[in-house]
């Protein structure tokens, strides 16, 4: 049976799900980090199966969503995107320290994955911890600095007033290229990462996904196997079963 546990570490919650029969095992670690204006429980689905394969789970809500939000409209929301994402980030360690000091986890086999914004915080994580052993990115992007720029844009088209002086918007830039792992791919170090977008998505546009995996594969000239891109020709905003079921492959490959 699977056991799902809501619970709150240093005011994050976090649902918490693992084999009953290995509740109290050091098993491998896999945080789950949903998308922009969901919520933590939307990805259960992936919780579920990977808990079935062994790992503990470990789905944390994101700043200003679900049981943290603040009734922000989406554009405000939005605004903050980027301080949802580092904050996420920071959470993860958090949330790391701390079922490692219960004797809960494996050190050695931590994965990190999300979906959307999710993913996006999955891929500046790794520019920040080397003990992410393997990663998923589901609709996500890595280069923060070009999406910010774009993102930005958009609020101008749309006709919406952008709350930072010029001053602010190059310090957030600034800020924002410490974890952006399109410049600074050798963080990576060869570990293994996984890539699943849709060709027709509007909201993370797919060539910042694929011009970094193209970037980067002769990085991987002496283990193929530990990188790979799956292109849904058809799919939006949304994630395929086969991207669900490749996840669930993915770390049972590699942790």
């Amino acid at each position: 049976m699977i056991l799902i546990q809501n619970e709150h570490i240093e005011r994050i919650p976090v649902l918490h799900l693992v084999n009953q029969e290995q509740q109290s095992e050091k098993r491998p670690l896999v945080f789950f980090i949903h998308g922009f204006t969901s919520a933590k429980e939307n990805n259960l689905h992936y919780a579920y199966l990977l808990a079935e394969n062994g790992f503990r789970v470990l789905l944390p809500e994101a700043l200003y969503h679900g049981e943290r939000e603040l009734l922000l409209k989406e554009q405000d929301l939005y605004i903050h995107f980027w301080d949802i994402v580092l904050n996420t980030i920071n959470d993860l360690n958090v949330l790391k320290e701390y079922y490692v000091s219960q004797n809960l986890v494996d050190e050695d086999r931590i994965g990190v994955a999300g979906t959307s914004m999710g993913g996006i915080a999955t891929l500046g994580a790794l520019t920040q911890y080397k003990w992410i052993k393997a990663a998923v990115s589901l609709m996500g992007m890595p280069a923060y600095e070009e999406f910010s720029r774009l993102q930005l844009e958009q609020i101008k088209n749309l006709g919406y007033r952008i709350p930072l002086s010029e001053e602010e918007i190059v310090r957030q830039l600034s800020m924002l290229r410490v974890y952006d792992l399109s410049v600074q791919p050798e963080k990576l170090e060869g570990r293994p990462l996984l890539f699943w977008h849709g060709k027709k998505d509007d909201f993370v546009p797919y060539p910042l996904a694929y011009q970094f995996y193209q970037n980067i594969a002769e990085d991987y000239d002496e283990h193929p196997e530990k990188l790979k891109f799956i292109t849904d020709e058809r799919a939006g905003h949304k994630v395929s079963q086969e991207g669900v079921k490749a996840t669930i492959d993915w770390f049972s490959k590699f942790l």
